[in-house]
């Protein structure tokens, strides 16, 4: 068992088949992916899909420029932290009360910019790799511009082996 497993570049399609592939086989496995959202043919934002099948808001195109002060913006996407929060944390919170002798596979796709906002979801995400019981497979993005601190800190672990998909 690897300790944790990483793939660099956030490739949805490839987390929904191999999560497809372990659920068939019997490996208990819980987790989220992010999913693009599309009206007429236009991206306008993205979803959380959790495996159970919860869906929610991750973020939303906005067409107002003004930014309130408590907004928490990347790019042109306004990110919904409350509605993140409310499906990801009950799940990472319970794959984290997993006993050792019950090993579990939890799937993060992604720890980005957007996830970030949420300091309850950094406290989790540390927690589910410090757990002994958990193998976890998410992604991170490719590092450019201004690190990000828990990517970093996830990609210099010693238990974490990051491949780089393109």
């Amino acid at each position: 068992f690897v300790s944790s497993l990483f793939l660099g570049i956030g490739k949805t399609t490839l987390i929904q088949k191999v999560t497809q592939a372990l659920k068939s086989s019997g490996v208990p496995i819980d987790g989220f992916y992010t999913e693009e959202v599309r009206e007429g043919g236009r991206r306008t934002g993205f979803d959380v899909v959790t495996l159970s099948g919860k869906r929610g808001p991750l973020s939303r195109v906005s067409s107002d420029s003004s930014t309130s002060r408590r907004e928490c913006r990347v790019g042109q996407y306004v990110v919904d932290v409350v509605s993140f929060e409310q499906l990801v944390l009950p799940m990472l919170r319970n794959v984290n009360l997993g006993s050792d002798a019950e090993k579990k596979i939890c799937v993060i796709d992604e720890i980005g910019k957007m996830e970030l906002f949420s300091q309850a979801f950094i406290q989790a995400v540390r927690q589910t790799l410090a757990g002994s019981g958990t193998v976890v497979l998410g992604t991170i993005p490719v590092p450019k511009g201004k690190p990000l601190d828990l990517v970093e800190e996830i990609r210099s672990r010693k238990d974490v082996e990051v491949f780089n998909v393109s």
